[in-house]
């Protein structure tokens, strides 16, 4: 046995010394200010599945079809995987690597001796070996690595839970136009059995001298807009029906769906809480400060690279010409190994230049995407607000549009008015009917977009660790 180890309690002597430095990594403060509530607020807290405030059984059944089978929201979960695949090959530099080497040679040979005679020979040599090295992370740069990728895979969980968010919001939204699209087809179907029974009035009347024929073509032309409205409505309960079925990842036309109902009453105004909570409840936010923090990191990271790295190896081989003696002869080497960088050319200061620029792109998207969520609350409360007092507004405007007709029908019938004055009559109302079912799907889309804004995730059927707060300096 021989052992090879010059210097070595020197080398672990430093290395004991250095471990200890490191590259600091500031906290990341919050970089906008915003204000301390929002412009309204209800008293109900909003149920973490924000869709359950609907009491809507079938859309409760949408959204858990559409949270365990869409295509889409699976991808974004396979990019999560990809992010811990990394964080656990990141881990993986901090553990001593260990290697064997086995090899077996067998060399014949054949030589001629001075009477000719051919002498044949043959020689095995055995060998076995195992070599280890590791780096001492004497400035934090491996660890640096290592909380880099493990923020990566918080801001992927964010990810899969915006992802998550949004999808339940798309299948709400579509789910109550098509409601909605189901009742304009039920009022459509009234609509036309009343103007096909004002073309017999005019008809008759036009038979009987009291109407004329632009009266019965005006009617009729009136009755024929009726029907192709019906026919655009059509598509478009095809058309949601199909965008439902790709939500909840089948092919379009091969799903049923609930029957159709009226388009629900909204509950009351959630409670949005304050404007700061929002930083560690949404999660595209906490996605946008842990990628800032992965970027501090590695920031750090690039600058312990500048510095001298430490690493220490081991071997032990042995050879023999047969196995049984494999182990009478052995050599082991330990070593360390310091490096220190001297000319590069400029490319760790230009990689550390490149990690601060991606910092601060991540600091001032963070900063966009904390505005910008502040912005979708109050547009949300906004919207509704002035929706609300718009429906409100064309309630009255259906009542009066159905007095007047009902007046005008009956002067009309008498010969008090002309035709042209029952036509427009018929012709507002009917336009305020529909446009009255549309101004009340807004306004759940509205309610929706609130929803979205203010949720902070809800728990999945995948294998995601839970750690979701960030921590501001």
């Amino acid at each position: 046995m021989r052992l090879s180890s010059p210097r070595f309690g020197l080398a672990l002597l430093l290395s004991a010394t250095l471990s200890a430095c490191s590259v600091d990594v500031k906290d990341v403060p919050t970089p906008v200010a915003l204000p301390d509530i929002f412009s309204a607020s209800g008293q109900q807290k909003a149920p973490e599945q924000w869709w359950l405030a609907f009491n809507d059984p079938a859309l409760n059944k949408l959204i858990s079809q559409a949270l365990s089978d869409n295509f889409t929201l699976r991808a974004t979960y396979n990019r999560l995987e990809q992010a811990q695949a990394i964080a656990k090959k990141s881990g993986a530099e901090l553990i001593p690597q260990l290697n064997n080497n086995n090899s077996a040679l067998q060399r014949n040979s054949a030589q001629t001796t001075s009477r000719g005679d051919i002498v044949q020979s043959t020689i095995n040599t055995f060998a076995l070996g195992f070599a280890a090295s590791y780096e001492i992370d004497l400035w934090g740069r491996i660890r640096s690595n290592i909380h880099a990728s493990e923020l990566d895979v918080k801001a992927a969980e964010e990810d899969l839970s915006s992802a998550a968010i949004s999808l339940s919001a798309e299948i709400a939204s579509t789910w109550y136009k098509l409601l909605e699209q189901e009742q304009q087809l039920k009022l459509l179907d009234q609509q036309i059995t009343i103007n096909q029974n004002n073309v017999s009035m005019v008809n008759t009347r036009f038979r009987l001298a009291q109407a004329t024929a632009a009266d019965v073509f005006q009617q009729t032309q009136f009755l024929q807009s009726a029907i192709g409205n019906r026919l655009t409505v059509l598509a478009n309960i095809n058309v949601f029906k199909n965008q439902l079925a790709v939500l909840i990842g089948k092919a379009p036309g091969t799903i049923t769906l609930a029957e159709s109902t009226p388009l629900p009453n909204l509950p009351g105004l959630p409670d949005t809480g304050l404007s700061a909570d929002l930083i560690n409840k949404r999660p595209d936010l906490r996605r946008a400060y842990f990628r800032v923090q992965a970027s501090d990191q590695r920031i750090a990271s690039a600058i312990a690279d500048r510095l001298p790295k430490l690493s220490l190896s081991a071997s032990i081989d042995t050879n023999a010409p047969d196995l049984q003696s494999l182990f009478n002869n052995w050599l082991a080497t330990i070593a360390g190994n310091l490096v220190t960088p001297i000319i590069d050319g400029g490319r760790r200061v230009a990689e550390v230049e490149r990690n601060q620029a991606v910092s601060a792109e991540a600091l001032n998207s963070y900063a966009t995407t904390l505005l910008n969520a502040s912005k979708e609350v109050e547009n949300a409360l906004i919207q509704e607000h002035q929706q609300n007092q718009f429906l409100s507004n064309l309630d009255e405007q259906v009542r009066l549009a159905q007095l007047a007709t009902a007046q005008i029908q009956s002067r009309y019938v008498n010969g008090a008015i002309d035709f042209l004055r029952l036509l427009t009559a018929q012709l507002s109302q009917q336009n305020l009917e529909r446009n009255r079912l549309s101004a009340q799907q807004q306004l759940i889309d509205f309610r929706i977009n609130l929803y979205r804004a203010l949720s902070g995730g809800f728990p999945l059927n995948y294998p995601v660790t839970t750690d979701k707060t960030p921590t501001n300096g």
